[in-house]
Order: C-alpha cells, then structure tokens, then sequence
C-alpha cells in the first residue's frame, strides 16, 4: 500500500492519492494515477504539463467541481468530497473562485450581473434581495477599479477578451474566497492584454492574501510563482 504523505499545517487545500478514471464503452481510461498536491495558505502555484498531462483533470477535482474515482481533497480541514452535496456546493462557492481561459460568462447577464453570480448562488432568494444594494454596489465598485467603468452594463458579446477577463477574475473574487483556481487564464488573449490581466491577478492575489492554483504550460506565467509543480502521464512528477 502506498504511503500517505501528512498533510502540511499551513495547507489550505491537500489532495492525496488522486485516482481519476473515465469508462469508454468497455474501456477504462485512467486519467489520474494517485496524485498528491499541496497548496499553501496565500501561496503561488503554477502548475505545468504538456496537454493531456492532467491538469485541467486534477483541477476540476481539487475544486470539487468532478468527483476522484479515489482519494481525498481537504479543503480548509474537510475532507470536502464526502460532505453531503449541499455542504460542499457552499464550501465550494464561499472557499474557491474559478477563472478559466474561456471566461464562461453568461451571455444574457452583463458584467456587473455576472459578478453578481456567486452572491446569488450562495443565498436564498430573500437574503438576497435584502442586500442586493450593497452587493450591486460591491460588484460595481470592483469592476471600476478594474478599469471598466464604462462597461457595467454591457453584455460579454459587447467587450473584449481582456475586458470579458477581467469580469471573471472580479466575478472569481466577489466573496472573497481563500482560494483561486486559474486554467489557463491568459491563454486566449494576446501577449499584451494576456500581461495585463495577469499583472491584475497578481497584484489581487498579493493585496487579499488568498492562494492561486495557476494552470499553465507557458514558462513566462510560471516564472512569476513561488512554486512550480509539473505533471506528466497524470502523475506530479
């Protein structure tokens, strides 16, 4: 039997032994081969690999978003995939934000309602609504300071990536989560406008002290982090 590694005092999230497969008509696919990963509490982490290496896999399970075939996530202390479904659905939206490569925006909402989304989740409909105002101030306040102050109520079809970016990283913050988990978050934009939502990332990462989990395979991206994590053929290697 493989030998459990402690988990770290300082760990925000820990995932050990994660075993990840998919069933293919009557084939197995294993995806994840007993991965160990740690993040610390306010740390930086790249994590790097080739395409098909487990990445995106590893991500979705570490933040509750794909059930492992097996193994554990402990996240801030639970161990978070054998929380009932409703306990770890608002572990999940008050504990992690999600920035992905291609935004996922709601086309029909406009920035500030897109921000908004994790807030509406995470109520009932009534409370809710008793503090829509201060929420709706919130959201306004931190899509001004990043710099679309003439985009509030525009729709995603209406801005460009790098603005469509910087509504996901405001809408990944809203709640203040401990943790952010970033696929690949320059990866459709240019080199100019990629550099600038990173720096944007960044400077929110250091300012709010919270943990990042960033996805690339772009050395330049990883240079920035305290820690590289590298996998291969599903393993951290």
């Amino acid at each position: 039997m493989p030998k459990v590694r402690p988990v770290a005092t300082d760990s925000l999230i820990a995932a050990r032994g994660i075993v990840k497969s998919f069933q293919i008509a009557d084939r197995t696919l294993e995806v994840l081969h007993g991965v160990d990963l740690d993040v610390k509490r306010g740390e930086l982490v790249a994590l790097m690999g080739a395409s098909g290496a487990g990445k995106s896999t590893l991500i979705q399970v570490m933040g509750l978003l794909d059930r492992p075939t097996s193994g554990k996530v402990l996240l801030d202390g639970s161990d978070a995939w054998e929380l009932p479904l409703a306990e770890r659905a608002a572990l999940r939206n008050r504990a992690i934000g999600f920035v992905f490569q291609f935004y996922h925006l709601l086309p029909e909402l406009n920035a500030v309602e897109n921000v908004l989304l994790p807030a509406m989740i995470g109520n009932s409909w009534s409370g809710y609504k008793q503090r829509a105002k201060e929420f709706k101030d919130r959201a306004r306040g931190m899509l001004v300071k990043f710099g679309l102050e003439q985009r509030l109520d525009h729709r995603p079809a209406q801005l460009s990536g790098g603005e469509r970016q910087r509504v996901a990283i405001a809408r990944a913050l809203f709640l203040d989560p401990k943790m952010i988990i970033a696929d690949e978050p320059t990866g459709n934009l240019d080199s100019a406008t990629g550099e600038r939502v990173l720096e944007l990332l960044l400077t929110e990462q250091h300012e709010r002290g919270v943990s990042l989990l960033l996805v690339t395979h772009d050395e330049r991206l990883a240079a920035h982090c305290q820690r590289i994590v590298r996998m291969e053929d599903g393993r951290v290697v």
